[in-house]
């Protein structure tokens, strides 16, 4: 069975809020950078010891700037993945999701760094967002197992 796929015009948007989320990317390789500097923890080092951390306050937000972009990485290719796949059927509501989770993700690092692990939960909205997009290509795949894209 063969297939023809047209794309919509609005799909350029889902390209650019993936766009927009490779620059967040950049910035929480930067922020984990400045902290690994101010704690002089050294490459290769992940992250600063336990015992370290809990003496200093620099060591203590490098690995909370180092968690927060770690989850980042770890969210980032399923994101990447449901904006594509929804974006077929829902290409504005795609974008929309992706640049909101984008920003989420900003406030997300920047609580954790500021505030420690509880500041987090500032941008833990990127969950909802998340959510959305899953079943939005959860429903863009049934839509395409039917015929109807």
């Amino acid at each position: 069975m063969s297939l023809t796929l047209q794309v919509p015009a609005e799909y350029g948007y889902v390209f650019g809020a993936a766009t927009a989320i490779f620059f967040v990317n950049t910035y929480h390789s930067i922020l984990t950078g400045k902290y690994r500097r101010k704690a002089n923890i050294p490459y290769p080092t992940c992250y600063a010891s336990t015992e370290l951390a809990d003496k200093d306050p620099a060591a203590f937000q490098f690995n909370c700037a180092q968690r927060a972009h770690s989850n980042f990485i770890e969210n980032l290719t399923p994101l990447l993945g449901e904006m594509f796949v929804s974006g077929l059927h829902f290409p504005l509501l795609s974008a929309g999701l992706g640049l909101a989770w984008a920003v989420s993700r900003v406030l997300y690092a920047q609580g954790y760094t500021s505030k420690g692990p509880n500041g987090r939960y500032v941008g833990a909205v990127h969950s909802l967002f998340d959510l959305v997009l899953k079943i939005t290509s959860g429903y863009t795949a049934y839509t395409f197992i039917r015929g109807g894209l």
